[in-house]
């Protein structure tokens, strides 16, 4: 069972006052192991605390909309022309390869309502116990799509399993599976189908790991956003449109992210450039001449993510 925002919320309240007590001070006078200790879990309750607050956002988000819910079958009208105009394949014939197998299709509901949040979950635990130095810029990647997806999904648009004529079974419903009677999500959250916020985890999830992992078997993460596409549709739950949109977004945010990653170094350069050659290299007053190494007491004042890798 997915966590209500109200319960993401204090989770992610909890985290933060974690985090926030285990200040540098606090470990000064502590062995090493205990120190690392502490770092770590400062470090993990920082990062945890962002995610859950993100996926809070997220399902609070789906309760929200800014125009009328009455628009959201003329929008999805809209986009099934499109397609058409596209020649795009029909989403109706994707679903008819399924919908004589039950367990096929019960198996394709399931995908859609469990997998894509714990894969991410994994993959973020995965990317931050492995490849530390990735993290940060693959989590604000993460973010910042999740981000524009909700922004966009605050117009409602509804799936193609609720446009009559079209011939789309509305697969979760026939089953009993939909996730939105399970949690009680009301209509609001059932018109924000555009764009596919699986499709762009499962896309995300599938670059990063290939680019992060040299193990041959990470071709294999493919296999998540194949049936991640496939489920989507093949359930009624989303149009091509939804998907390709969703997609289009990550290029976009990685775009943002070095633009603004570009102009943080060039201002952090410009507000070094007025310093003296000498000033910045001195060792803060009160550490000269100390020594890990003879057993003193150095205060941690490096980043948490940067005090973790020291160790």
């Amino acid at each position: 069972m997915w966590l209500s925002w109200r319960a993401g919320a204090v989770v992610c309240g909890c985290l933060v006052a974690v985090a926030l007590a285990i200040r540098p001070g606090l470990v000064v006078r502590m062995g090493w192991r205990r120190r690392r200790w502490l770092v770590v879990t400062r470090a993990v309750a920082s990062e945890a605390a962002v995610v859950v607050g993100l996926y809070s956002v997220w399902q609070l988000a789906g309760t929200v909309s800014v125009m009328q819910v009455t628009g959201a079958l003329e929008r999805a009208r809209s986009i099934w022309d499109v397609e058409r105009w596209l020649h795009l394949p029909s989403e109706v014939t994707v679903q008819h390869l399924v919908v004589a197998h039950p367990w096929l299709v019960q198996g394709l509901n399931r995908f859609y309502a469990i997998v894509h949040g714990p894969s991410m979950l994994v993959f973020l635990v995965w990317l931050f116990v492995r490849h530390r130095d990735r993290y940060p810029r693959a989590r604000n990647m993460v973010a910042v799509v999740t981000g524009a997806c909700l922004a966009i999904q605050l117009v409602p648009v509804a799936p193609p399993r609720m446009l009559e004529g079209l011939g789309v079974v509305d697969t979760p419903l026939l089953y009993h599976q939909s996730v939105y009677d399970a949690l009680g999500r009301g209509l609001a959250y059932q018109l924000s189908a555009m764009p596919s916020v699986h499709v762009a985890w499962a896309v995300m999830i599938a670059m990063v790991v290939i680019g992060a992992s040299s193990s041959r078997w990470r071709w294999l993460v493919l296999v998540d956003p194949v049936l991640t596409v496939w489920a989507v549709v093949a359930t009624g739950n989303h149009f091509w449109l939804d998907g390709i949109v969703a997609v289009a977004l990550i290029p976009v945010a990685v775009l943002v992210l070095t633009a603004v990653s570009s102009w943080g170094s060039r201002l952090a350069e410009a507000r070094g450039g007025g310093r003296t050659g000498d000033e910045g290299s001195a060792p803060p007053p009160g550490e000269a001449g100390l020594s890990p190494e003879r057993g003193d007491v150095v205060v941690v004042t490096a980043s948490v993510p940067a005090a973790i890798d020291q160790s």
